[in-house]
């Protein structure tokens, strides 16, 4: 008999209707499209009203992975939200997605690694399903980091964007070995004041602005990071030459593109959305996925790496056969 492994099944997403483009942000901050553009490869991004929020925008990513994988809300007894802007401190996100799609059992809940959030949600829910304690597992990465920039600060407030991604997770026992077949996680909390929010309702009692060290983050990201897809890789016992495709998250064209030659992984071989999303944090590895998966280019049988760092730090990875 072959041990249970967490399959792909469907993917999803959803976008706020508003595309914001740089040089519609030039009129509010002093910034150009080429600046951007030069510096981080990003060309819009898009920008939630006051409608959209990261319910809504997690419910229906999540609602189009469902139809993807052609199942309803009475199939998944397991949704974790990776999400750093929640519409509320409590109830969870997750629980209020949960409900939104009228799921009425199994477990629902929030996790936080900024960026990461979306690895860090798969490899957990990956252990919920191997291990038998669930079937199927909704794993969504949602935020509206547009209510957390500060929109007089032009080094950050042109990086980000607001959307959601989801995937569905089932539990097989695949003869093909398709599914999670490896992942790495790291965190290192000395390395907080490099990027966080200043605010919270443990400290300040406000929601606060996103603050980063740009040149710093780079430098960590580029060098560090890479040390996840290594341990990805060799927990495996697979290497980047036989990479299908990588998908990392979506912060900078710069970083993806040096973290991929420093590990001879081909630049062919990335899924890049940067350019139309911007840094949507945790929704960018899944958005770029469901991009990817409907325009064709990920296929059954692939191998797939992701990857991601976000604030803390915390920085993972995870290998997927699809």
């Amino acid at each position: 008999m072959s041990a249970l492994r967490s399959v792909v099944v469907g993917t999803g997403s959803c976008l706020p209707e508003r595309a914001v483009t740089n040089a519609m942000l030039a009129e509010r901050v002093e910034t150009s499209d080429e600046w951007i553009v030069q510096r981080t490869g990003i060309r819009q991004r898009h920008i939630a009203a006051d409608h959209e929020t990261t319910v809504s925008l997690g419910t229906g990513a999540a609602r189009a992975a469902l139809d993807a994988a052609g199942l309803g809300p009475a199939d998944i007894d397991l949704v974790i939200c990776a999400t750093s802007t929640p519409d509320h401190t409590f109830p969870a996100t997750a629980t209020e997605i949960q409900a939104a799609l009228g799921i009425g059992q199994g477990a629902a809940f929030d996790l936080q690694a900024v960026c990461a959030g979306f690895v860090f949600g798969v490899t957990t829910a990956d252990k919920f399903l191997v291990t038998g304690a669930a079937k199927r597992a909704l794993v969504i990465g949602a935020e509206t980091f547009s209510r957390i920039v500060d929109w007089e600060d032009r080094t950050t407030c042109v990086l980000f964007g607001d959307g959601a991604g989801a995937v569905v997770l089932e539990a097989r026992e695949d003869e093909a070995g398709r599914g999670v077949l490896s992942s790495s996680l790291r965190s290192d909390g000395r390395h907080r004041d490099k990027l966080y929010v200043d605010g919270g309702p443990g400290s300040t009692g406000t929601v606060g602005h996103l603050r980063m060290e740009g040149k710093e983050v780079f430098r960590f990201a580029v060098g560090q990071v890479t040390d996840v897809i290594a341990d990805a890789f060799a927990r495996a016992g697979l290497g980047a030459a036989e990479l299908d495709w990588f998908v990392p998250h979506q912060a900078n064209r710069r970083i993806i593109e040096a973290s991929a030659d420093k590990l001879g992984i081909a630049r062919e071989k990335i899924v890049l959305t940067v350019d139309r999303h911007g840094n949507t944090s945790a929704a960018s590895i899944p958005l770029a996925l469901d991009v990817a998966v409907r325009d064709g280019r990920i296929k059954v049988g692939d191998l797939v790496m992701i990857e991601a760092i976000g604030g803390g730090f915390s920085w993972g990875a995870a290998l997927i056969r699809w």
